[in-house]
């Protein structure tokens, strides 16, 4: 039974093995969008919370360009 048991945990070890190309890696925000459109609870919160930073981003955005207008 152990060397079922060592057998075992090397073809677990084995199959988890990260190779160095992984799928299409998602950013944070777009982690959190897809959270925000579910109907999870607690997204419209999350979805909340990117409107409020997107907005922010852009007033930032905007505000940084007049400065360099100037």
């Amino acid at each position: 039974m152990r060397p079922f048991f060592i057998v075992s945990g090397l073809l677990l070890a084995a199959g988890c093995g990260g190779s160095s190309e992984q799928g299409a890696v998602r950013t944070e925000h777009e982690r959190d969008s897809l959270i925000g459109q579910s109907r999870l609870p607690g997204a419209r919160g999350v979805q909340g919370a990117l409107d409020l930073s997107d907005s922010a981003d852009a007033r930032n955005a905007r505000l940084d360009s007049i400065a360099a207008d100037q």
